[in-house]
């Protein structure tokens, strides 16, 4: 562990997702594991099953931040391509991999690994493999780009080892801190200062509807225990000055 900012994007492939016909579960997910690892995800990303796109956002995502998360395209099917789009982003060959026919076959019978199964097994070169304990199909890692698949289940137990590999950087701590009942357009300017005056701490206001009222949180990150403290103790100074002059908006 250092104290230096790892960062992160994560890149979704696949139609159904932009179509949607399938709502992504991962980018979340993701994100809040990496976080308690010491990673920031800063961008998100999701792209159709086209070639092109997928390779131009894998290089443009991988030059830009220290690990790339991709998840979907490494099932069985014609449309699954995201294994042949890595190895032309890293100007590499692909072809199927002994390793990853020999973990399949934990699973399936010779005379079972059809074509289409063996199509999971197309690794790029150069690439280790992630292990997947839910169906045995692997992900790969090549440079700081991991990829796995999306069914959320399965992405899932594969990050649980893709994570073994990847080096986190100090904890983002988080303090939350309840408005009371003051709506945003009140404490919005008196936020706003307090923010700016501690730019080396992250301070977000995030309203929520629920049970017929809204609630607005104030969240206060920063990865130094002190900074963090003291952001806290100055925002809730904040809204008690402010607490006898609200008027809702």
């Amino acid at each position: 562990m250092s104290d230096a900012t790892v960062t992160a994007a994560i890149l979704v492939i696949g139609d159904e997702i932009l179509s949607g016909r399938t709502k992504d579960r991962n980018i979340g997910y993701i994100a809040e594991y990496l976080a308690r690892a010491g990673v920031d995800v800063r961008e998100a990303r999701v792209v159709p099953d086209v070639e092109a796109e997928i390779v131009a956002a894998v290089n443009a995502l991988r030059a830009r931040y220290d690990y790339l998360f991709t998840t979907g395209g490494i099932g069985p099917t014609h449309d699954d391509i995201t294994a042949d789009a890595i190895a032309k982003a890293f100007g590499v060959g692909i072809d199927e991999d002994p390793r990853a026919i020999a973990v399949m076959l934990e699973r399936y019978k010779e005379f079972d690994l059809t074509a289409a199964r063996r199509r999971m097994a197309r690794i790029p070169a150069g690439a280790g493999l992630i292990d997947n304990p839910v169906s045995k199909a692997p992900g790969f890692r090549i440079g700081n780009v991991i990829v796995m698949a999306g069914v959320p289940s399965v992405m899932q137990a594969m990050l649980d080892h893709a994570i073994q590999g990847v080096k986190g950087g100090a904890l983002m701590l988080t303090a939350n801190v309840e408005a009371d009942g003051l709506p945003e357009g009140v404490y919005g300017d008196a936020l706003r200062e307090v923010a700016e005056a501690r730019p080396e701490v992250s301070i977000g206001s995030y309203p929520s509807f629920a049970d017929g009222r809204f609630r607005n949180q104030i969240v206060v990150r920063s990865r130094d225990a002190d900074a963090l403290a003291e952001a806290k103790a100055a925002v809730e100074a904040m809204l008690a000055r402010l607490k006898g002059d609200a008027k809702p908006l």
